[in-house]
């Protein structure tokens, strides 16, 4: 496998870029592993490499119904934070941010980890209380965050529209650490280092059944035949429910669409995240210059990925509200992901009635600033047959046994998430 450097794209370049290899081989499936991982996205291709790196295990098989990285991991605003509230949430994001901040060191991969800042307005009292509880919550578990006035949003953002008549800012709370990374390259990095370790990325394999015996899982049955192995862990979003009904259970969760948006580039214009708290609305500028932006849910449930023009009509009109300057703006494309919503939340990273079956899923609006703390803790479940202290609480016995991680505090709504 190629590794990169300044020097060899400067080596390349001289010589007519005649000498790069593919990044990950086109592996064919073998009748077994030791593990296989259902899903080539961010959240599969660092179980593998985490199995393979933290833990020795490399006999692992990664299969993706189609090519690497075109589900939710290309399909989404590539923020990263860990700004949550709740003590389970923000020391598992916080982890999954410290692994972002070493990732192009661990994977020898660039992934475009920016860290410019992310701040959350808020608009009216209640709002800055959420705030600022949110805030002392990051704290006091040593994450970093600070309240900032009208002058500092400001100073980090001048296009905001301060007088807003409707939604007036008031302030917000900022992660400067946050920020953003480059999803493909995420996607490639990650599956360029786990196949240097030994994994086999097997592509258009879709998995159509679970090999189960004595209420253990054996394998899987996909277009490309059967694979066994022992340990299986999933890895599929939206898809999620799909999957766990091959293996004889259902898991709660509802499939929703989330549409993201890009603009014509520009010169810099937006350096930093920001979110709109009266209109969900978020922005960010991509190092092509398209500012990249979204919003809250289409509201119905489904698995196609295209979206409704009355949820793009809002997106734009909170967009028009913060910063009035988007109107003369024309947008490029959208697309749409499909969101695994778990009705506290809150993700599932864990084992399932299955032995054998693992799976990390329900990751809500979380999922790719979650992909490295989620692969860690997954692979950390597969090898040890149990949770890191990390993932302990994110459990699908949770409702049962009424300790949900209620996030936003809306009760157990899927749409109000």
């Amino acid at each position: 496998m190629p590794s990169y450097s300044g020097f060899r794209i400067l080596t390349e370049g001289l010589r007519g870029n005649s000498g790069w290899k593919p990044a990950w081989r086109k592996a064919a499936p073998k009748p077994s592993y030791d593990v296989i991982v259902v899903g080539g996205g961010g959240h599969g291709l660092a179980t593998a490499f985490y199995l393979a790196e933290m833990h020795g295990i490399r006999n692992v098989a990664v299969l993706e119904k189609g090519p690497i990285g075109q589900g939710n991991t290309g399909r989404n605003t590539t923020i990263v934070r860990s700004n949550y509230l709740l003590p389970q949430n923000n020391h598992f994001y916080e982890h999954s941010l410290k692994l972002w901040e070493g990732l192009e060191q661990s994977l020898g991969y660039n992934v475009m980890m920016s860290q410019r800042g992310v701040v959350n307005l808020f608009h009216n009292d209640a709002q800055r209380n959420a705030a600022l509880r949110r805030g002392n919550s990051m704290r006091l578990n040593g994450i970093d965050a600070d309240i900032i006035d009208r002058d500092g949003v400001k100073v980090m953002c001048p296009l905001i529209d301060l007088d807003n008549s409707r939604f007036p800012v008031m302030g917000g709370l900022v992660q400067r650490r946050g920020g953003t990374a480059r999803h493909d390259a995420v996607a490639w990095g990650f599956a360029h280092a786990a196949d240097a370790r030994g994994v086999d990325i097997i592509e258009h394999c879709e998995v159509t059944g679970m090999i189960l015996e004595g209420g253990a899982i054996q394998g899987v049955r996909t277009t490309r035949g059967d694979i066994r192995a022992p340990k299986v862990g999933l890895a599929v979003a939206g898809h999620t429910s799909t999957l766990t009904e091959m293996a004889g259970f259902r898991v709660p969760i509802e499939t929703h669409l989330l549409q993201a948006f890009v603009s014509e580039a520009l010169k810099p214009m937006i350096d930093c995240v920001v979110t709109f708290g009266a209109g969900h609305f978020y922005i960010s500028q991509s190092d092509k210059g398209g500012l990249v932006f979204g919003g809250g849910l289409d509201g119905y449930p489904s698995y196609g990925q295209r979206g409704t023009l009355p949820e793009a009509e809002h997106v734009y009109a909170a967009g028009v509200s913060m910063i009035p300057a988007l109107g003369r703006l024309r947008g490029l494309r959208s697309w749409a992901g499909v969101m695994d919503m778990t009705p506290d939340g809150s993700a599932y990273i864990c084992k399932t009635p299955v032995r054998g079956l693992y799976m990390t899923s329900g990751w809500c609006y979380g999922g790719f600033k979650a992909t490295p703390g989620s692969g860690w803790c997954h692979a950390w479940t597969i090898a040890k047959d149990e949770p890191h202290a990390l993932n302990a609480a994110h459990t699908l016995d949770r409702f049962r046994e009424g300790r949900m991680l209620d996030e936003r505090g809306n009760g157990p709504f899927f749409w109000a998430q």
